[in-house]
Order: structure tokens, then sequence, then C-alpha cells
């Protein structure tokens, strides 16, 4: 049994969490909060302050090195997770991340609250509770706009006409076809209930982004910060921000310096790479002409959403089959692929996975943007689906949620260099399982491993180092085959959420560097399948945690 006052703290912490993120909680499918939005103004943050006050204060109480095994690294999760999320919330980055990509608020709820599971009468009746406040959500977050803008806190220019685009796209659309009003309730007359669903929408929700579409360009607009002053450096208090937001998303202590230095290591074993296997596939070993080749040669794009959903879908099941070879059996939810809403996919990122409700009412799912087909590289999407799906995010966090004797914020919890490194990992241990089709896919594979050593450059390079953001489209043009409209789309979203981007690529390699100890430790005696059970069955972990898991696996396995 572990320690009673450290499970009541671990407890408590997850009660703050789902209080302060009811959607979060929705998505869960714990009940209870399915009527309920976030407090997005500045009392708000006050309140989550508060709450991790209290549990900083709480693991105070409590003495570390009398604890053992799983409590362990409970506690040091928790200081970690309480002293990086107060730092960032006092750093107010969200005052300043105005965006149409999915970290900002309209894209994030016109995609998200459509896909509640609406599986029983009280969940359904506790949706058009939340519909109903969802107007006054938009007006408490536009006031924090204006909060930050009276203080010099200034949004960027393409922030602004992106959400202006985004928002006059989603008003032009039918009411009778609102996404917001789209699930299919449960226990109710389902027509009375789309109608009033339509009718809080045309009442509320919509008035609401009205207003926002006027503000941003009568207020927000003019004083925007222009493309040679998109990072977070630009803004007051922005610098030691961006610091806290990479030291949450990384979980390491790295300086920005260190973190630009490693991404353009990374960067130039890519193009050796590029160079080696598009000699193969394209008859090049020139870099730039690999890359202009599988950026603009139309014959490798995609023609209908059709073939995109076909593609993606047999390569999760080929991975599903293959798993036995590097993995334990386990029992998890099923995965699915679904197509990102029309409203939210046009700025939208690749594809994004959700986790499955704990009740079982949901699977996990790879959802995939299939929005203008012909703009979308066939060779892209399979090392996408192993991210996303399976072997990558699907299989962790469906297996954490069979953790049962774990506190239950960790079950749930999301670690970003955890859960991005280990689903970059994964992309190239499905080339070591001969799971691509061929080396066009596997020109793919070396493209988004470019890309996301590419995001520890221009990340950093824009927020810590004042890179424009032509400068930082450049970079990517340069060094991946990602089309100009993901490379444009990920620099936005690079910009509207600063260090998060940082979490993939240092995720990845400190996973590889504890398997390549570990192979060189126990040599005959090292099984990759152990291995990856050690790394997935504690949850989601901080990377410093993990390093202290795989020791402990490594001194068992002698």
């Amino acid at each position: 049994m572990g320690d009673p006052q450290l499970a009541a703290l671990a407890q408590r912490y997850f009660d703050f969490h789902l209080a302060d993120n009811p959607t979060a909680a929705s998505f869960y499918g714990i009940p209870g909060y399915d009527d309920l939005l976030p407090d997005p103004s500045r009392d708000g943050d006050a309140v989550r302050l508060a709450h991790h006050a209290e549990v900083r204060d709480g693991l105070a109480g409590i003495d570390a090195d009398s604890l053992e095994g799983q409590d362990r690294i409970t506690h040091s999760m928790l200081g970690r997770l309480v002293r990086d999320q107060s730092a960032v919330i006092e750093a107010r980055l969200g005052e300043v991340a105005l965006s149409s990509t999915i970290s900002g608020p309209v894209a994030s709820m016109l995609s998200s609250l459509p896909r509640q599971s609406l599986n029983s009468e009280q969940r359904s009746r506790d949706y058009l509770v939340r519909l109903g406040k969802l107007g006054d959500y938009f007006d408490a977050v536009l006031e924090r706009y204006r909060q930050a803008g009276a203080e010099g806190r200034h949004q960027t220019r393409t922030g602004v006409l992106g959400v202006i685009g985004q928002l006059d796209d989603y008003l032009a659309t039918d009411i009778a076809r609102d996404a917001l009003a789209e699930p299919e309730p449960t226990g109710v007359d389902a027509d009375a209930w789309k109608a009033e669903a339509r009718a809080l929408v045309a009442e509320r929700v919509r008035p609401a982004l009205a207003r926002w579409r006027a503000a941003l360009e009568a207020e927000f607009l003019p004083v925007s910060r222009g493309d040679a002053e998109v990072g977070i450096c630009h803004v007051p208090g922005g610098e030691a921000g961006y610091r806290a937001a990479s030291r949450q998303f990384t979980t390491t202590d790295l300086d920005p310096e260190a973190v630009h230095r490693i991404g353009l290591e990374e960067v130039e074993r890519n193009r050796a790479e590029f160079a080696e296997i598009g000699a193969r596939a394209l008859g090049t070993g020139v870099v730039a002409e690999v890359v202009d080749r599988l950026r603009g040669d139309e014959s490798l794009r995609y023609e209908t959403a059709e073939e995109i959903l076909r593609d993606v879908t047999a390569a999760l099941r080929r991975a599903e089959a293959a798993l036995p070879a590097a993995f334990l059996d386990y029992e998890i939810a099923p995965c699915s692929v679904e197509v990102i809403p029309e409203a939210a996919a046009k700025g939208s990122t690749l594809a994004y996975y959700t986790v499955p409700a704990s009740d079982g009412s949901r699977p996990g799912t790879h959802w995939v943007n299939t929005h203008a087909p012909r703009s979308r590289a066939r060779y892209e999407y399979e090392a996408l689906a192993f991210h996303e799906s399976v072997p990558g995010h699907h299989l962790q966090f469906a297996l954490g949620q069979t953790l049962k004797d774990l506190p239950r914020f960790r079950q749930f919890g999301y670690v970003t260099a955890f859960g991005e490194g280990w689903g970059l990992y994964t992309e190239r241990l499905c080339d070591e399982m001969g799971l691509y089709s061929g080396d066009l896919a596997r020109l793919g594979m070396v493209s988004f491993d470019a890309w996301r050593a590419c995001r520890l450059v221009v990340d950093t390079g824009m927020h810590a180092f004042g890179w424009s953001r032509e400068r930082a489209v450049q970079y990517m043009r340069d060094n991946t085959a990602l089309s100009e409209v993901n490379i444009a789309n990920e620099v936005d979203r690079y910009i509207a959420w600063p260090g998060q981007a940082l979490a993939y690529m240092i995720g990845r390699k400190h996973i590889e560097g504890l398997r390549e100890r570990a192979e060189r430790e126990l040599g005959d005696a090292f099984d990759v399948r152990h291995f990856h059970d050690r790394i997935l069955s504690s949850g989601s972990i901080p990377l410093e945690t993990m390093t202290g898991v795989v020791e402990a696996w490594i001194a068992e396995a002698r």
C-alpha cells in the first residue's frame, strides 16, 4: 500500500485539474463536469495558482526520501508539474496567443465540443447547458486580450488575420450544419434537442464571435505585431515566459541556446538521410532536388479525402498486426480514424489524437486533416499514422488508462515531452520493424524527423532570438519536404504556442539515449519489448523520472 498522505494529495491535485479544466473531464469520460467550461479570466488564473500552491505546500510536508516505488515517481511528478504549470500561468502567455490553429480558443472549442460523448440523458442535457455558456466564455477570452493589449502585450498580425478569416468562414456557414449542433443526443427527443442547440448557437455563440470579429479588426489589428516581431521575446515579460514554457514542455532545464544547437545538429543528420534515401527513391541524392521533388511533384499528392483515410487506416492495421514483435500483449481500447471537422480543418495541423473515454463510450481517435486533399502528400501519412495511433499515441495513452494502481492524475495525465517524444520515437521504430511501404514513405519519415528537428531551431529562433516569421518559414522550406501550406500552419502554431514544439525531438532523443544505454549495459539480456514496457507502464512521466525508471530496470535485468 502506498503512502496515504501522498495518495490523498495526488487525488486533490486531480480534483483541482478537473475543476480547472472541465472540458478535459468530459473527454476523460468523468461525469459531473459536462455542463461547465473553464474560467479563462485572470481571476480564474488566480484560482489555479492557489490550487497549485496548496499541492506544493502538501508536498513539502511529505518526506520524499521515505517513499518507494511508484510513490517516488508520484511525488517527483507532482513537484515538477505544479512548479512548471504555475510559472506558465504567471507568464500569461495565453493572453498573447490569438491563433486560428488548434491551440486557439475558437478552433479548440469548435472542434472539441462536438466530439463529446452524449451517451446518457444527463450528458445530453448538460451539453446544452455548456453550449449556452459558450458565448460568455468567448467574451471572457476577448476581455483577456484587451487587458493584455492595455499593458502593451499585443497579438501578432498573423494571428489576428487568421482568426478573422476563421470567423468569416464559420459565421458564413448554414446554422443547420453548425458542428456545435451536430452531436447525436441520448435519452431525449433528438429533433427538439437539435433545435435547442441551434437556437443557442444562433442566440449566444455566433453573436459573441461576431463581437470578436468586430473587435479584432477595429481594436487588435491596428496595434498587432508584424511578421518581423512574431516571437514572444518582443512582448513584455516574454523572455522569462518562454523559458518557463520551455521547461514545462520539455521537462528539462535546457536553455534556448542548447536546444537551438541540438536542432541544428539533427537537421544536418537528416539532410544526409535525404540524400541517401532520395538517391534510391527519386534518382537524386542532391538534398535540394529531393526536397523540391517531394514538395512539388503533383503525382505524389492525393486526389481525394477517401484516399487519405484509406492509407491512414491501412497503416494503423499493419502496425496493430506487428505489435507482438516489439511489445508485450496488452488489452487496451480500440483506435478509430476520423476526419477533423471542416470548421477547424483549414487552419489545423495534419492530424492529432484524442484519448479513449475511460467509461468505454468512445475509442481513441486519430483525427486526420483531409481538407484540400490535392495539397497533401501521399508519402507523409504512414509516419503520421504510426505517430498518432499505433504504436504511438494510442498505444501510449490507452495503455496508460489501464494502469489502475496509479493515482488518477497519472492515468489521465499528459507530459508533452514524454507523449510527443514517444510518438516521434515510434516513427523510427516502425522503420526498424519494416512497416513502411517503401523508400518513398521512408522519405516521409525523414521529412517528419527533419520537421521536428527544425522545430527546435525555429521555435527558439523566433521566441528567444527574434527571428521573423519569414525566416522561420524559409528554414522549414529549405530543410523539410513539408508543403507550403503545412509549413505556414506549423510556423503559425509555433508562434501562438511558444515552447510546445520543442517537446517532440527533445523527448525522442531522451528515449533513444536510454535505449542505447540499456542495450550497451545489458547486452544479450536486453529485450526491446520489456524496455518499451518500462517506458510506458508508469504512465506519462517527466524525462528525468523516465531516466530513474530505466536505471532501475537495468539494475533488475542484469
